[in-house]
This record gives structure tokens, sequence and C-alpha cells, in this order.
């Protein structure tokens, strides 16, 4: 298909008028996340038109963790007004901390860790070992519709693991014959987690990223403060 000269012309100068809204809103949006921060933290701001998730995991070479939020725009695949969770973890080589819906900070003082022996969730339980150094309860727990000596004997080492660096878990290990990501679920709920631990697992297939069930769950619980890697 061919465009007129003419046609071309009126797409580029609407294309032009777009990128001059875009960059006022940039301006405004920069205006307030200083005053948001301002002497708070050290903070740095970089503004561009580009898709979010690209953007986002190329600045997370940067950090030692992405913070974001599930938004609308990402449960509704607006992909270039927000970042969307689930991509980033998979793209950002960061753990990535997705905050629950509305949060304003992050107490942190229940953290559970949604095991499972791979290495995306040892890579999560790695990176999130400095907050639960700060955490007054810490839960390990596995869920599986089958758990053997294999299972248990992993959960062990987890707990040992981070019991050298002065952290003290409990562990848990479910039986379930429902759906593991649900069991998990209610779990967390049951013992009024405020942060949850786990690995995440997807590929990419035609352009979109296809996530494991358990991951899934979590990432559709907006309710949940997740610290995921990938």
């Amino acid at each position: 298909m061919t465009m007129a000269p003419e046609g071309a012309a009126v797409a580029a100068e609407i294309w032009e008028q777009s990128r001059d809204e875009i960059r006022r809103r940039l301006a405004d949006l920069s205006g307030e996340f200083g005053t948001l921060v301002a002497g708070a933290v050290e903070t740095g701001w970089h503004g561009e038109i580009e898709n979010p998730d690209h953007a986002v995991a190329r600045r997370a070479r940067m950090a030692d963790i992405v913070v974001t939020s599930a938004s609308q725009g990402a449960s509704t695949g607006d992909s270039y007004r927000t970042a969307d969770p689930g991509s980033l973890v998979l793209r950002a080589g960061r753990p990535v901390l997705v905050a629950a819906h509305g949060a304003t900070d992050l107490p942190a003082r229940k953290i559970v860790v949604a095991w499972k022996d791979t290495r995306e969730a040892r890579r999560a339980v790695a990176d999130a070992a400095p907050l639960m150094t700060m955490a007054s309860e810490v839960t390990i727990v596995a869920v599986d519709r089958h758990p053997d000596d294999w299972i248990r004997d992993s959960v062990k080492d987890v707990a040992s693991f981070l019991a050298g660096h002065g952290i003290k878990p409990r562990t848990e290990i479910i039986k379930t014959t429902d759906d593991e990501g649900n069991r998990l679920v209610d779990f967390f709920a049951s013992v009024n987690a405020e942060l949850i631990v786990s690995g995440a697992y997807g590929h990419s297939r035609l352009r979109e990223w296809v996530f494991g069930g358990v991951t899934r769950s979590l990432l559709d619980e907006v309710w949940l403060n997740r610290l995921m890697s990938s």
C-alpha cells in the first residue's frame, strides 16, 4: 500500500504534534517527580519517547533493582503508556519489585518465598536476601501435587542458605490437588504476607511473553507486593 505525498505530509505533521504533547507531558512529570522525591533520596530523571518496557529494561543496567507497579495500561495491553511488569522481569536482568496497587510504602516485615527448585527461584532468593535480613518473619513455602524428598531437601537447603545470612526462616510444604498458583495466593493471605519473593518463568512467542502458571497467577494478584527475578 502506498500513501500520497499529501497524506504523508499530514501524517508527519500529526506525529510532530503528538511528540510535542508528549514532550510537554514529560516535562510536567519531571516536575512532579522532583517534588515527590525532594530531599528523600538521591535520584535522577530520564524521560524518553520509546516503548516503556524497552526503555526501563535498558536503564536497569544502572540499577540494583527495578521498582514498578501494575497499572491499568499494562493490564489492558496499552504497552505504549506504561511498562508491563511481566515483560520487565524477563527483560531487565535485575530483580523487579512489583508494588501492590495503590501502595505508598513497603513494610516487608513478613516475607514469603514461593519456592521451586529452579534457576529463577534461586536468583530471586539471593536478590531478596538483603530485604529478608530486615524482616521480622520469613517463610519458605513450596506447593506441589506430589511433594517428595527432593523438594523437602531443596527447602532445607534454602533455609540453610538464609541462615548463613542471619535469617531464620520457617518452612512450609503444602500438598495440593488444586491449582498451585491459587493455593499459593491463599497461603499468602493466610499469613498476611507483605512481600512475595519468587522466580519468574516465561518465554517469548510471536512477540508476546508466555508465562508459567504460577508466574501468571502472581502477576495477576495486584494486591500483592512481589519481588521477582528471572
